[in-house]
């Protein structure tokens, strides 16, 4: 079996690790929420070997993670744990909290419904002071932010009309709720956004 490959990662990579490098420079435990084709995952824990990296995602996607994972030859990435959105979270560990979150390119995939979860499970499993760390496209004002955002979006809908580019003033909402306080706004390549938050 090849190995999954996703040029947006490869593309993004650098940018979002010049950001992660300053967010998590004092986090030890980084949980990864939708590790995808593990690429992120593999490049990330590399570059930040102070910080141990949990991947996590649907069990369907643990195997193409795993073939990335198998050229890792560091310690400090883990193999993925199934993290289904409409279940309960399984930590390994028993009740392991978590000081950091990562997560790209996940909350315009799933439904809305899966968005409250997604906020209320990570709710349950942070530290006091821990970062979170948001990747993707964002709309502000309900208004999208290129035209090429609004082509994605209506492409997202034929897809799945449960998708779409989230309002950021709908996400800070879910994240006051959860105990996040929104701290930085970073504008991305390719009309991206990574939103950073921490735990009260």
């Amino acid at each position: 079996m090849n190995k999954p490959f996703s040029q947006a990662c490869e593309n993004n990579k650098q940018p979002i690790l010049t950001i992660l490098t300053k967010v998590f420079s004092n986090t030890k435990h980084v949980l990864e929420i939708g590790s995808g084709t593990g690429q992120h995952a593999l490049f990330f824990s590399q570059h930040l070997p102070h910080l141990t990296w949990q991947t996590s995602d649907l069990s369907t996607n643990h195997q193409g993670i795993n073939l990335w994972l198998d050229d890792a030859s560091w310690a400090n990435v883990h193999r993925p744990i199934a993290i289904d959105l409409n279940k309960a979270w399984l930590m390994p560990k028993g009740n392991l909290r978590v000081d950091g979150i990562y997560t790209a390119n996940t909350l315009h995939i799933i439904s809305w419904p899966l968005v409250i979860k997604f906020f209320e499970g990570i709710e349950k499993i942070l530290a006091s002071k821990a970062k979170v760390c948001i990747y993707g496209p964002f709309n502000y004002q309900e208004k999208f932010t290129s035209e090429s955002n609004a082509n994605f979006d209506l492409w997202l809908k034929e897809r799945d009309v449960n998708s779409g580019i989230r309002d950021i003033e709908a996400i800070l909402l879910l994240t006051s709720s959860a105990g996040l306080n929104l701290i930085d706004d970073y504008a991305m390549p390719a009309n991206n956004r990574l939103l950073v938050f921490s735990k009260i």
